[in-house]
């Protein structure tokens, strides 16, 4: 009989699964334990990882994605150990913490679940890894933010039970299912996990049913795990506000009464809606907020130049109509805008020649519209002029805006980080020299030694102790650390004992093309990857995309009586171009629908296996294929595809 059995559920994340493995098969030194890793579908070369880098870790490999509850029960069912430990793939492991929980729980009978002090990918205390129980009064605080104003409140501050010391083993309700170690004998008594809840709210579920069968759970601080994404991962998507609420509103209905599930269920409902109104108009607004200020200062601008063309030109006041000020001329703006958006001028990284490319391209479609309708054409002069202004006014805004973030003016420039690595001279090599391979904007300073001994190499700038001295001197503002010879315990210890503020944390794992780390528990872990990235998720692809798209339907709509004659269905040929058309659906997509997982796009009316003899492609194949296609995304690739599959429009 094994002592633990750890269950990792995975998902296409395979480059922060590695690294969680990796941290594990350190930790497990010493003890019986076995390690199940749970593949829901992944496309992203997860089981190939595994089997390649950890052939003593045992898969389950799923043909659908079933989501976190079915796949852990799927591990838990054959397991034969003492303890079961629920771990998140984006998680790294002290050396001692599989020890240390184990000890603990086999000196307290009567614990049922243990859980951990958790880290962001900063360093710092993620409030998560001890809860309440969610009932309606601690979620009515929750979601109408009391618990953030107060979280040392015993009333208002129970669902991170922010009163008890981060620092101190307490008893608790409710413990994260990033991290979550349990007795098997009381998961044969109370149950596995409610298949119920897909994503969200199973480990409430289950904290609840073990505390009811008379069993504790606890909050163990004294090891500590480094999680990355954190509880609130894409906590501003709308699918996330109606995923996990969707889960509360189940567990209240099985475990309240009717006249308090009632009432939860009004509270999670409204909270729904407030959140997702909010973070609806939170998503616009960080899309928007730039046009709007160009359109904004664009509009007074053009306002200005038509008052002194009709004072000095016209010599007449009131020249243009109103029509002309108040229509026509942010119609003009918004031509523009929209041209700037397609041609890549508001992209994170500002490119001047994006913005005149856009701009240009709105001018001429401005005045091909204009030769159409004379009458609120008024004056060629205003448009080329306001082809400048909207040029003018849109440099000085990003100028403005890059002097007011970074302090100067190398407008266009991507900002470089100053980093330090930490490890030994061999790994911190193999490093930098990929870091200058995949061109990241990283100014590698030098590195510093794990071990302290005296070092010759001008590369090297002294031993870890002096880390906080590297960082104040070399202005650092990222620290990578190479885990190849740097225990893990290590790494955390010294991400919490960092000073300087704004300070970054990657790690490499050994022998990994990978370098991982997350800026705070708000957003996803982000990553330097060595391997190809995906041509059809930049944003000039995505653009170009669906710019294809739009073109072709037009023209398709604009030819359709000639098509009558070569498409097999011309009823579906025309249902098809107007979902293209209206952005439901694009003329090429991929040919499985879990590919997805490799980029999001449309379903489409053609995919990239069309027009071969189905015959000869298997999954594995299409899969590949589709791989290929965003791998290399051109949009002279769906050109030819349509092109050759022409008469198959209609299907």
């Amino acid at each position: 009989m094994n002592k633990l059995s750890i269950i990792i559920v995975n998902y296409n994340v395979s480059y922060f699964l590695e690294q969680s493995l990796l941290s594990v098969q350190k930790a497990i030194e010493g003890l019986s334990c076995e390690v199940y890793v749970v593949d829901n579908n992944s496309v992203d070369g997860s089981l190939q990882m595994v089997r390649k880098r950890f052939p003593g870790v045992k898969i389950i490999a799923n043909k659908d994605n079933l989501g976190f509850s079915k796949a852990n029960n799927q591990a838990i069912r054959v397991s034969d150990a003492e303890y079961v430990l629920l771990l998140n793939p984006d998680t790294v492991l002290e050396e001692d913490s599989l020890k240390k929980c184990c000890a603990f729980m086999d000196s307290h009978p009567d614990a049922g679940g243990l859980g951990v002090k958790m880290l962001d990918g900063k360093g710092i205390f993620l409030p998560e890894s001890k809860r309440g129980l969610p009932t309606p009064m601690v979620a009515f605080y929750k979601i109408f933010g009391l618990s953030k104003l107060f979280p040392k409140s015993k009333r208002f501050g129970r669902y991170h039970l922010g009163y008890l010391p981060e620092d101190e083993t307490n008893e608790v309700e409710v413990l994260a299912g990033a991290f979550m170690m349990m007795r098997k004998s009381v998961l044969d008594k109370i149950g596995l996990l409610d298949e119920d809840y897909f994503m969200y709210g199973e480990d409430i579920d289950l904290s609840y049913r073990i505390t009811k069968a008379g069993y504790k759970n606890y909050y163990f601080p004294d090891t500590r795990i480094i999680h990355y994404k954190g509880e609130s991962t894409k906590r501003t998507s709308i699918n996330y506000v109606f995923v996990f609420y969707k889960a509360m509103i189940i567990f209240a209905q099985k475990h309240f009464s009717k006249e308090n599930a009632g009432l939860f269920s009004f509270l999670i409902h409204s909270a729904i809606y407030l959140r997702a109104t909010i973070s609806l108009s939170i998503q616009l607004w960080k899309k928007s907020w730039l046009s709007i200020v160009d359109f904004v200062l664009v509009y007074l601008a053009m306002l200005g130049v038509i008052h002194y063309w009709e004072v000095y030109f016209k010599y007449q006041i009131g020249f243009f109509p109103l029509i002309y000020l108040k229509i026509i001329i942010p119609l003009y703006i918004l031509c523009w805008i929209t041209s700037v958006n397609f041609s890549g001028g508001y992209e994170k990284e500002f490119r001047f020649y994006k913005v005149v490319r856009g701009a240009v391209w709105g001018t001429m479609l401005i005045s091909g519209v204009s030769n159409f309708l004379d009458n609120y054409r008024f004056s060629r002069a205003i448009i080329i002029i306001g082809l400048f202004v909207f040029v003018s006014v849109v440099f000085l805004v990003r100028l403005v805006i890059h002097f007011i973030k970074h302090k100067n003016i190398s407008l266009g420039e991507s900002e470089t980080k100053r980093a330090l690595l930490v490890g030994e001279k061999e790994e911190c090599e193999r490093v930098r020299l990929m870091l200058d391979q995949v061109k990241a904007k990283v100014n590698v300073m030098g590195y510093l030694q794990t071990i302290e001994k005296p070092c010759e190499d001008l590369w090297c700038l002294g031993g870890i102790s002096q880390l906080n001295e590297a960082i104040m001197i070399y202005e650092a503002d990222e620290i990578i650390f190479c885990s190849k010879n740097l225990p893990s315990v290590q790494i955390i210890k010294w991400m919490t004992k960092v000073k300087a503020t704004g300070v970054d944390f990657k790690i490499v794992p050994e022998e990994s093309n990978y370098i991982i780390g997350s800026n705070s528990k708000e957003t996803v872990g982000e990553l330097y990857s060595f391997d190809v990235k995906l041509s059809i998720d930049k944003p000039e692809s995505k653009r170009s995309k669906r710019l294809f798209d739009i073109m072709l339907s037009l023209v398709f709509i604009l030819t359709y009586p000639i098509h009558l004659f070569f498409i097999k269905n011309p009823v579906r040929f025309f249902k098809n171009t107007l979902a293209v058309l209206f952005a439901e659906r694009t003329w090429v997509g991929f040919s499985d629908a879990s590919s997805l997982q490799i980029a999001k796009i449309k379903s489409g009316v053609l995919n990239t296996i069309s027009g071969i003899d189905p015959t000869l492609i298997d999954v594995g194949t299409a899969k590949r294929l589709d791989l290929l296609y965003a791998k290399e995304y051109k949009t002279m690739d769906d050109l030819s595809i349509v092109f050759k599959n022409y008469s198959s429009l209609g299907n």
